[in-house]
């Protein structure tokens, strides 16, 4: 079952059209994890799918039904877009940040219920964030401010989740507590949670369906296990490699050689 999907969507930027005429369906109930070398298209498809880059061409539908048909509170009930260094208001604590993934669900005017403070309290607890939660935003580490605009999304309660680059300013233990709650959403909740990442090994181990972009095309997808080849990693990333099965989990792990000379990874001006 399809929960996401673009067809023939075209986005650009100005006179710059970054994406063209693409095809792409989001599994529900997935942990779909889009990869590919710099400047590919993938942040680009993430702001499409989100509705926040509007379609020069083609459409966008969620869960059958054209995007653009949602009324703003509607859709952020169902979908969740977190993009990349978010830029919160000066002085706006953990908790009031979080806060405001409830806005979707309160009436105008309406007053804060205790199922709001009980979600936002959860959504923090999650994210690791208890100690923090009445610090203000800009006196917090990058790696602190990621996981607070991650409670946020957690807080918003919605089926599709989007996230840019997640990981992004995260130390590794970090980086893991993200995936695992991304996974978590997946498995204990029946989310479907769709994620830019860079790091070839983590999207492999996280993922169940994993998009490879080149060029700004979608070039292969499926199971990271039928998707992760050395063919494909020379051919999309111009590296050459051994991919071997974790010893722990079994999924695909991409060991690097060397850098296969005279590939470039992307067009020059395009958004990652």
């Amino acid at each position: 079952m399809t929960i996401l999907e673009a067809r023939g969507l075209s986005l650009g930027y100005g006179p710059d059209t970054i994406i063209e005429a693409l095809d792409v369906e989001i599994p529900a109930n997935s942990v779909t994890v889009i990869v590919g070398p710099n400047g590919c298209g993938k942040s680009t498809l993430l702001r499409g799918l989100a509705g926040i880059l509007p379609a020069l061409r083609g459409e966008v539908l969620l869960a059958g039904r054209m995007l653009s048909s949602y009324r703003v509170a509607e859709r952020a009930r169902r979908l969740a877009f977190l993009p990349q260094s978010p830029l919160p208001p000066d002085g706006l604590t953990v908790e009031e940040l979080v806060g405001r993934g409830r806005n979707p669900y309160r009436k105008p005017f309406g007053r804060w219920s205790r199922d709001d403070e009980t979600v936002v309290r959860d959504a923090i607890a999650e994210a690791g964030m208890e100690a923090l939660a009445t610090c203000a935003l800009n006196e917090l580490s990058g790696g602190q401010r990621q996981r607070a605009w991650l409670a946020l999304v957690l807080a918003q309660r919605t089926e599709v989740v989007l996230l840019d680059e997640p990981t992004t300013y995260l130390d590794i233990a970090h980086q893991i507590h993200v995936l695992d709650i991304c996974r978590s959403l997946h498995e204990t909740r029946a989310r479907t949670v769709v994620a830019v990442l860079h790091d070839l090994n983590l999207a492999c181990r996280y993922a169940t369906h994993l998009i490879v972009m080149h060029d700004r095309r979608i070039v292969a997808q499926g199971p990271p296990a039928a998707v992760a080849t050395v063919d494909l990693i020379r051919a999309t990333f111009g590296v050459d490699c051994t991919i071997v099965a974790d010893p722990l989990l079994g999924h695909p792990h991409i060991i690097p050689h060397r850098r296969t000379a005279g590939v470039d990874s992307a067009a020059t001006g395009a958004s990652a």
